[in-house]
């Protein structure tokens, strides 16, 4: 990382700021160029790892490229505020990014425990998924990231 002096170092705030992020972008590898695609999540720690689950389509790109290269990286951020200090404009942020391996999830069980922590990341955990027809037309895949960085800037 370039600018060391904005670097988090400590793991526990890497994932604090995940947890605060709305939107994971997702990138595979694609062919000619590379495919980034926004993706709603939930994640969790497991194994000492973040694994991160989302939902998708039962079929589409990003389950072919997935299916060809598992490997992908991870880019989530927050902006906090817009700053003009005296010498020009600056973004306050917060950001991730992390290098894993994506797969789908096939276990029924697994399936539902994904998709509540994505219910729970978004505050709607109170939705009734045993009752929800729609469960069973997606697929719910996870992300293991082996490497996690974070990066900041707060206002001053």
């Amino acid at each position: 990382m370039r600018r060391t002096d904005k670097e988090v170092k400590d793991p526990e705030q890497i994932l604090d700021i995940l947890r605060r992020c709305d939107t994971i972008r997702v990138a595979f590898h694609g062919g000619d160029y590379p495919y980034v695609v926004p993706l709603s999540y939930g994640m969790e720690v497991a194994g000492g790892k973040p694994v991160l689950y989302f939902h998708c389509a039962t079929t589409g790109l990003k389950l072919d490229l997935m299916e060809q290269d598992p490997k992908v990286c991870v880019e989530a951020d927050r902006l906090i505020q817009i700053d003009r200090p005296r010498y020009g404009i600056t973004a306050r942020y917060e950001s991730v990014i992390g290098f894993g391996e994506c797969s789908l999830v096939s276990d029924p069980e697994e399936v539902m425990h994904g998709l509540k922590l994505l219910l729970e990341h978004y505050g709607a955990d109170d939705y009734p998924l045993d009752v929800c027809n729609g469960v069973f037309h997606l697929r719910v895949g996870k992300i293991v990231l082996d490497e996690i960085t974070g990066k900041r800037s707060l206002p001053e």
